[in-house]
């Protein structure tokens, strides 16, 4: 009874609520079109037409967010759970389970749910304002999960991750965690110099996030001692 009872306990301390977020990003990913999977939305055509009514019912409109509808204030929250495409959602989920375990660790899961969330509406609302005058959808997690990252390298700078790259045969290489967070930053900040308006990937979006969530574990943290045991992380090389 006593060791099955601390099983419960060590359980209880794993992260709850990034195992919760990408639940709840892969149950709404597998019961809308872009899954494929549920055929009352249809095939052919009619999928493309109700998969682009789904993305502009619960994807973020930039036109129409700054009118004042309670309904479009809502989709900067409601988009973090819609996913694009099985790479979108795929590639979002890895960077969470990667880097979002020992953050919540850090911050407590109260604290690293509000943030997640926050942060996320924060940066679809920022992307929505600087291309205000844009009718394209803007759907994905990738906001937060960037903010996730700026977190992450503010708390654990030290931290060894271990990539995989394609161009390397998929080698294993294992770097200080502030190596590839920030050439990962120079990458999408090169990226949203290049990016054309339209559809695509939101580079300022992730951009936004990442500063919030560095500054903000900067401010929050930063009279506290960081982190100096040994830690460890995975991740592919994947799209956001």
């Amino acid at each position: 009874m006593i060791v099955r009872w601390r099983a419960v306990r060590e359980a209880a301390r794993g992260p709850v609520i990034t195992h919760a977020l990408i639940a709840g990003c892969c149950v709404v990913f597998l019961i809308g079109p872009a899954s494929g999977l549920n055929p009352s939305y249809g095939t052919g055509d009619r999928l493309l037409e109700t998969g682009t009514a789904y993305f502009r019912q619960w994807g973020v409109v930039p036109q129409e967010l700054f009118e004042g509808s309670p309904r479009a204030l809502l989709t900067p929250l409601t988009a973090l759970f819609v996913h694009g495409s099985w790479l979108h959602l795929l590639g979002n989920m890895l960077f969470l389970y990667v880097f979002g375990a020992m953050t919540e660790e850090r911050m407590g899961r109260p604290e690293f749910l509000c943030f997640t969330i926050c942060t996320g509406y924060l940066a679809l609302a920022a992307y929505a304002a600087a291309n205000a005058s844009s009718d394209q959808t803007l759907v994905g997690a990738s906001g937060a999960i960037s903010a996730v990252l700026g977190a992450f390298l503010c708390l654990f700078p030290r931290a060894r991750v271990t990539s995989l790259f394609p161009f390397l045969l998929f080698l294993p290489l294992r770097f200080p965690a502030w190596l590839v967070l920030l050439f990962w930053f120079a990458l999408q900040w090169l990226a949203a110099h290049r990016a054309e308006s339209g559809p695509g990937v939101a580079y300022l979006a992730h951009l936004v996030g990442f500063s919030l969530g560095f500054l903000y574990a900067w401010v929050r943290y930063r009279r506290t001692t960081r982190v100096r045991r040994p830690a460890t992380a995975s991740e592919g090389d994947s799209q956001q």
